[in-house]
């Protein structure tokens, strides 16, 4: 990773982690994913933006295997997805071969121009929803 990447990167984190992410969870209707932390073992919830096709829900990580919650979801594919104020599990599953750039096209708009801006390594995840069913 080149050094402005990695500055970034850090910039970028540090301001999700402390300021943008406590403030969205709070939302009632932001979409977040929860993983489970594979050191902790406790729930990790992290805000993001992605869309529902069917029974999958698709997310582009901005960082890839650097974000935490796919480090999570490489220990532990089984999460919940709160989307629309209602929780939904399922099974994550990293996919390197998709084209997270065509991806990104077909997801929210806002969202994913804030990806591209500052991603540096995207990856696209699918989330198989079980049955679509909304989780407790």
């Amino acid at each position: 990773m080149s050094r402005f990447h990695d500055l970034k990167f850090r910039a970028v984190t540090t301001l999700q982690r402390w300021v943008a992410n406590p403030l969205s969870r709070q939302l009632p209707f932001q979409t977040l994913l929860e993983t489970t932390g594979r050191k902790s073992g406790q729930p990790r919830r992290t805000p993001l933006g992605g869309s529902r096709v069917g029974d999958e829900f698709w997310i582009v990580s901005e960082y890839g295997e650097k974000s935490q919650y796919v480090r999570n979801i490489r220990a532990n594919p089984r999460v919940r997805v709160r989307i629309k104020g209602r929780w939904h599990t399922g099974t994550a599953h990293l996919l390197p071969d998709d084209d997270p750039i065509a991806r990104l096209r077909k997801l929210p708009r806002a969202n994913s121009t804030a990806v591209r801006l500052v991603g540096t390594e995207l990856l696209t995840v699918r989330v198989d929803l079980d049955d679509g069913h909304a989780a407790p």
